[in-house]
Order: C-alpha cells, then sequence, then structure tokens
C-alpha cells in the first residue's frame, strides 16, 4: 500500500508554497486606493444579481407540488414498485402518487441493501432512527392525500450534516460517537417535506481527509472495486451510483458534490453561495462550503433544491428571498452556452475531452447557441483558492493540535502545512474574490452567455491502491487532477452542476459541468434536464449495484 502521507504531503506541499508565492508576486494596491478593503464575497455584486435573478424568473404555474415523473423516465410506475431501487425520486413520488407503491414498501424493499456485504457498504455509516415509522406516516399522507413535496422519499446524509440523536462524527477519531444534538436545517427541511433520513454517509475527514480514512477505511467505488468514488461526499456518491438511495445530501468546498457525481456517474449541484443554509454543518472552509443535493437527475436536484433553499435566520451568508430553482427543459432552444478551450481542458484524458465534446454537439442540436469563452488569470486564481482553503482549515482545526496524531494521513498532511500561510496571505485571496467575481460575471456578460460548459473532473476514478488517475496513459497523484476544473468555482460561489456524458475506454463513467453567474441555479437545472431528456448516461448502472442484476441499462 502506498504511504498515504508521505504521497499527500509530497504533493500538497510543493503546491502551497507555489501557490504562496504567484500570490506574494501580485499584491493588490496599496492604500490609499479605490479598491475596497472587501474581505469574503463581493454582496454587492451577489445582492444585485440575486434581485436580476428574481426578477428575470417565470412565475410557476401553480404551488410546489409533488411533479409527475419525466417524459423522458425509462422506468414506468409499475417498474419502480417491483424495483425501487432504480428508481429516481421523481419516479418515486409518481409511483406513491398513482398507488403502485408505498413508503412502506420502498423502504422496506432498500433496507436489506443498507447492512449489506456488498461492494456498497462501505457507503453506509449508521442508520438513522425511525425510519420505518416516517414511511409509514408518508404512506398514511399518501391515501389521505395529504402527501408534501418530497414525501416518502429515503435519503442518505454526509457525516458532516448532523441528524437529530444520530452519531455524527466527520469522519474523525477527533470526534468520538458525538450525537448530533438537532437536525441542520436542510435535514429538518427534507424532513418537513415528506423526505425520510435512513443512513449516514461515509465522508473523508472533516471533508478533507484521504481516500484511507482511519476510522471507517475507504469507500470502493461501485463501477470498479480497486477505484476510489472521489472526495469528499464519498458515501453519497456510493450509495446514489449503487442504487441503495435515490438522494443524498452532500458538501462541496472544492468538488466534493461534484468530483463523486462525475466519477460515479450520477449529478450533483454545489448552489450559489448563500443559496442553501449550513446551519449544522461541520465547516471546513466557511467562505468555500456549500451544501448541497446529489441524485440520479438535474430534475431531482430541481425538486430538492426547491425545499432546501432559503435563509434560516442562523447562517449569515444565506438570504431569506431566493430565485426560483425549478428546471425547465423546455427553455434551452436559444441558450447560449460558453465553452472554454484552455484552463478547463488542459490535464483532461481524450475520454473526457470527446464527453465534454458530445455534449456541446447534443447542446447545439437542442437549439444552444456555442460560444467561445475564456477566463482570465485561472491558474492564479487556483492559486488563491488554496490559501484561503489552508487559513480556513487552520482556524477550524487549531484546538485539536495536541491530538494531531489522531487525524488520518490525509488531514494529517494538510494540516501540517495549514499554519504556513500569513494573515496577509489569506486577506490578500478573501479580497481578491470579488475582483474576480466581478471578472467572471462581466466576461460571461461580454460574451452573451447563459451558461459555461466545462469538461468534468479530468480523469476517470481514481486507484486505491496508489492514489493515482490516469491522463492519457500518463500517471498523475489524484490531487493534481481532481479539484483542477471545481475548485475555482467554490472561490467564486458559482453555481455549479455535474452531471454523467459518457463511458471512457476502462468502462467508467466521466462528466460534464455546467456553471452559471450566481442565482441563476435555474439555468444550469434547465440545461442539464434538457440534455438528460434526450441521452441515457444517467440511466447507467454501475456492476456492483441494488437493482436487478444489472450492469449497464
Amino acid at each position: 500500500m502506498t504511504d498515504v502521507f508521505a504521497v499527500v504531503r509530497g504533493t500538497i506541499a510543493p503546491q502551497l508554497e507555489q501557490a504562496l508565492h504567484d500570490s506574494r508576486a501580485n499584491p493588490l494596491p496599496a492604500a490609499p486606493s479605490s479598491l475596497p478593503a472587501e474581505p469574503g464575497h463581493s454582496q454587492a455584486l451577489f445582492t444585485r444579481l440575486l434581485a436580476a435573478a428574481i426578477d428575470a424568473a417565470p412565475t410557476p404555474a401553480a404551488p410546489v407540488a409533488p411533479a409527475p415523473a419525466s417524459t423522458a423516465s425509462t422506468v414506468s410506475t409499475a417498474a419502480t414498485a417491483s424495483d425501487p431501487a432504480a428508481a429516481s425520486v421523481t419516479e418515486l413520488l409518481a409511483a406513491y402518487r398513482d398507488g403502485s407503491t408505498t413508503p412502506t414498501a420502498v423502504v422496506g424493499a432498500l433496507a436489506p441493501h443498507w447492512t449489506s456485504d456488498d461492494v456498497w457498504s462501505d457507503a453506509v455509516l449508521r442508520l438513522v432512527d425511525g425510519a420505518e415509522q416516517a414511511a409509514a406516516e408518508s404512506t398514511r399522507r399518501w391515501a389521505a392525500g395529504e402527501a408534501r413535496a418530497l414525501e416518502g422519499v429515503p435519503f442518505a446524509v454526509k457525516d458532516i450534516i448532523d441528524v437529530a440523536g444520530t452519531v455524527v462524527t466527520s469522519g474523525s477519531l477527533q470526534t468520538g460517537d458525538r450525537v448530533a444534538p438537532a437536525d441542520a436545517t436542510v435535514v429538518a427541511r427534507l424532513r418537513a417535506a415528506g423526505a425520510i433520513p435512513v443512513f449516514t454517509a461515509a465522508t473523508t475527514e472533516f471533508a478533507c481527509g484521504g481516500p484511507h480514512n482511519a476510522r471507517y477505511g475507504a469507500v470502493r467505488n461501485p463501477w470498479d472495486p480497486e477505484r476510489w468514488t472521489g472526495g469528499s461526499s464519498t458515501g453519497s456518491g456510493s450509495a446514489l451510483a449503487a442504487r441503495i438511495v435515490p438522494l443524498a445530501l452532500g458538501s462541496d468546498t472544492g468538488g466534493s458534490i461534484r468530483v463523486p457525481s462525475a466519477l460515479c456517474g450520477t449529478t450533483g449541484i454545489k448552489p450559489t453561495y448563500g443559496l442553501v443554509p449550513r446551519t449544522g454543518v461541520a465547516s471546513l472552509s466557511w467562505t468555500l462550503d456549500h451544501v448541497g443535493p446529489m441524485a440520479r437527475t438535474a430534475e431531482d436536484l430541481a425538486l430538492v433544491l426547491a425545499v432546501i433553499a432559503g435563509g434560516d435566520g442562523q447562517d449569515p451568508t444565506t438570504h431569506t428571498a431566493v430565485p426560483l430553482v425549478e428546471a425547465a427543459p423546455g427553455r434551452i432552444a436559444g441558450m447560449r452556452i460558453g465553452v472554454p478551450r484552455v484552463w478547463f481542458t488542459e490535464r483532461v484524458d481524450r475520454a473526457v475531452l470527446d464527453a465534454h465534446a458530445a455534449a456541446v454537439d447534443r447542446f447545439a442540436a437542442l437549439g444552444a447557441q456555442i460560444v467561445p469563452i475564456e477566463f482570465d488569470d485561472l491558474e492564479a486564481i487556483d492559486a488563491e483558492c488554496w490559501t484561503v482553503f489552508y487559513g480556513e482549515l487552520a482556524a477550524n482545526q487549531e484546538a485539536n493540535a495536541a491530538t494531531a496524531d489522531l487525524f488520518d494521513a490525509g488531514t494529517r498532511a494538510r494540516f501540517d502545512v495549514a499554519f504556513t500561510p500569513t494573515a496577509a496571505d489569506y486577506l490578500r485571496s478573501l479580497r481578491r474574490r470579488p475582483l474576480v467575481q466581478a471578472a467572471m460575471v462581466a466576461r460571461m456578460d461580454e460574451a452573451g452567455v447563459d451558461v459555461v460548459l466545462t469538461p468534468g473532473i479530468g480523469a476517470t476514478a481514481p486507484r486505491l491502491d496508489d492514489l493515482t488517475m490516469t491522463v492519457d496513459g500518463v500517471p498523475y497523484n489524484l490531487h493534481d487532477v481532481i479539484p483542477r476544473n471545481t475548485r475555482v468555482f467554490d472561490y467564486v460561489g458559482f453555481p455549479a452542476l455535474m452531471m454523467p456524458a459518457g463511458t471512457a475506454p476502462d468502462g467508467l463513467p466521466v462528466g460534464v459541468q455546467l456553471v452559471a453567474r450566481p442565482w441563476d441555479d435555474r439555468l444550469v437545472l434547465s440545461a442539464a434536464a434538457a440534455f438528460q431528456e434526450v441521452t441515457d448516461h444517467h440511466h447507467r448502472v454501475p456492476p456492483a449495484s441494488a437493482t436487478r442484476g444489472s450492469t449497464d441499462q
């Protein structure tokens, strides 16, 4: 087995050293200047764009209610009843509505998979008490015509998100058997909409550790048990791919919703920063952290995001007034899609590039206008991401310094270098962020694009034995590939969605990423839903799954 500590430390220390060198070589203007000292996110820009998004959003035709099954669905309600593991959120709701199955039947059918010894067992940490009773209540509500928006939908919860009365450990030996005192806001909102939390799902330690978790071990990928699912929403990605739940909650600080979505062939969205409250979610890097849903389809994500979005009075970064997030795939014609060809296509395997090119062609065939676009200084921006991450990691974990030997190898390697950036380094990276946000919005405005379409993760899932990913035959440490196309959008807080877009020659899934301006989450959801109406990548099932022996549907 590879020495994980040596590999991670040998990769991240030089990365951080180079990032700090580059940032210090490009200081911001000295005071007095017209540049405001505005650490954090650009509230002025985000507030303006929020108002614009609310004004531009179409008025819903009717109040939000359990939606009918998609016309693109390949699973009938009868098939859902006989094999609920194959069903998406939307398909389950349709089957409940027409009475072909019930939440009690679905939870009963899925529950044995949560305690099995199959590949996906790595994903499940602890069962949440009360699932059977909640399913019975949902079954009663459907029969009585009292169903709520997500009535009877089982979901998994990443082990950094609190579920009341459940042991939630952040994947760490540091936390002991901590019992969550209350539901995180996102869990409480899903419960209030009728959804049922059924188990906590594995994560890397504090959402930043290595694949080989010291407390729980590694999470194997259902597509190939010798590969990883991608961090840090490891269990959420595996559980969705294996079809043991139709919905999971994840978090994304450098790509941790989108990475497992790409590497496991599922769909996930990192919402706009400030759209979904982080109350009750363990902080890793608070100006980069996002909480969001992971599921099979963009249609599912839109249903869930509508439930969990909006300020809760406790997370100061969230807004009470939020724009519509409904997916509207029929509005794709005329949408202008920006396609970058430089940073996001470098260090990317040919199979991923081919899938991206095919997705571009598919969008063009749907009536979208394809527009070239490039963003400036992405290498320098990527460096600033590292500085913010390490500065906030150090602040969050400094109280564990005396017990640092309890960290797993990946977290320990990061912790050991986290105190390297100075206060000036950290604040420079925060002050630069509003400038980067404004410049990226301006570039999208100049090009007149609604969304940007990039390749997903640069290669297929990394190997667990040596932590490498192969790009056109060349092995790279996973840290040199995984965050490259995702982390920048955590830094700027733009909504970004990952969805499956094909299969590489090694048989593993690859993805593409859709990005929009802040608060235009509905645009990436609509574009993804339109793509999924005419493709079947999101229906493909890995060899290790809870469906009826399928290997590639």
